[in-house]
Order: structure tokens, then sequence, then C-alpha cells
């Protein structure tokens, strides 16, 4: 279930970055970086749950927290 989700929120991400690149229109970044944030949120999901022993699962899930607050606020701020 995991591996999915991450597939689709890659290709997600993929899909509006180059979306903005080529046609210089970023008005669609907010929902890139909440995408972001979810493929990172499920990325260190699975590192915790494999039970590796670093912290890059905690750090994953902290950055997607924080990619999360600046979606919700510039969302506030518009």
């Amino acid at each position: 279930m995991l591996k999915i989700l991450r597939i689709i929120f890659s290709i997600t991400v993929l899909t509006l970055s180059g979306y903005g690149l080529i046609t210089k229109n970023f008005e669609l970044s907010s929902y890139m970086i909440f995408f972001l944030g979810a493929l990172m949120l499920v990325t260190g999901l699975v590192e915790l749950k494999q039970d590796r022993k670093g912290f890059w699962g905690y750090m994953s899930i902290i950055a997607s927290l924080f990619a999360f607050f600046v979606v919700i606020e510039g969302f506030l701020l518009k």
C-alpha cells in the first residue's frame, strides 16, 4: 500500500514540477509542495516501519510537517 502511494505521489510531484518548469506557470506550486510533503510523510513511515536505526524516518516526517505548514500558510495568505 505504501509503495503504491509513493509511486503515485512521485509521479504527481514530477508532473506538477515539470509543468511549472516548461510553461513558467507556477500557480500550481502549492499543490506540488503538498504532494511533496505527502511523499516525504509516506517515505518516513516506510523508514520507521522497516525499523532502520537511523533518524532519517523522523527527519522525513518533520520535513513533511514543515511542507504542510508552508502550504497551509500559503493558502491562508492568499
